[in-house]
């Protein structure tokens, strides 16, 4: 029996190493794919879009905040992997009785490399774990030595992730922490994801998610007379949220991101 403590400090016992796993997350099930995890992770959500083999061949357990238990029960998992923010109290809960559940709990990238470093102790995947965290650690070390020579450091940047109502990534958020790697401030003072369709708002930039809310280009005229000194534009909402195997991608991106801005002002 071995005993394993998540990221709210919670503890979980397992006889083994799992070989049932459902992931409630869909930046950790893109995550445990990276791992190699084929055979273990046998239900994810409706969310859970990368890769698209398992998202077309994996049994789907309902939505993030939406779990169906009764798949979930049908399933015999040995192992539920889910997230604080993404998963209701309620549904954790609940899903205690039906298995061992690991929840992340992540606000900064050191959070998130804790995540991946905590489960890849549990899962037995150290070696992939230690070379994974080694690339995404070189790869935004890289990103911040540009960051720091650009001339857009410290620009605001308003970062809408719903459309009416217009809400924010605000502080305490791990894509206010993606905006400071790139070198933004983000222009909301406000925390967690504030309302923020209002004037008193002057952002440098507006930043339009493909996610959760599906920005697309029709939106930017409308947010362009919301801000008319702003440059709209929009963005990779995966690249700034999805906090797993993502990250290694995600800094390369957040460059091309910003070299973008800097020729077209």
């Amino acid at each position: 029996m071995s005993v394993y403590r998540d990221q709210m400090n919670q503890s979980i016992s397992l006889n083994d190493v799992p070989k049932r796993i459902v992931s409630l997350v869909p930046s950790q099930t893109e995550l445990l794919y990276h791992l190699g995890m084929e055979d273990e992770v046998i239900g994810i959500t409706k969310f859970c879009i990368h890769p698209q083999q398992w998202f077309e061949s994996k049994e789907r357990v309902g939505g993030t905040k939406s779990v169906d238990f009764e798949k979930v029960k049908a399933l015999n998992p040995d192992l539920i992997i889910g997230n604080k923010e993404e998963n209701t109290k309620e549904d954790i809960e609940g899903l205690k009785a039906l298995a061992p559940v690991w929840m992340s709990d992540i606000y900064s990238l050191s959070d998130a490399l804790e995540m991946i470093q905590l489960l890849g102790n549990l899962l037995d995947k150290q070696v992939e774990v230690e070379r994974l965290i080694s690339d995404i650690q070189s790869e935004f070390l890289s990103l911040r030595k540009y960051v720091n020579n650009h001339e857009l450091i410290g620009k605001s940047v308003a970062y809408f992730i719903w459309y009416d109502p217009g809400f924010l990534a605000g502080k305490n958020t791990f894509i206010d922490a993606m905006l400071s790697e790139c070198g933004f401030v983000n222009a909301s003072n406000e925390e967690r994801y504030p309302e923020g369709d209002n004037e008193a708002l002057q952002p440098d930039y507006v930043f339009l998610s493909s996610e959760p809310y599906p920005f697309k280009e029709k939106h930017l005229e409308t947010y362009q007379e919301k801000f008319p000194n702003a440059k709209v534009v929009l963005v990779d909402g995966e690249m700034f949220s999805w906090y797993g195997s993502r990250l290694k991608e995600a800094p390369a991106y957040f460059r091309k991101l910003v070299e973008r801005l800097v020729e077209n002002p």
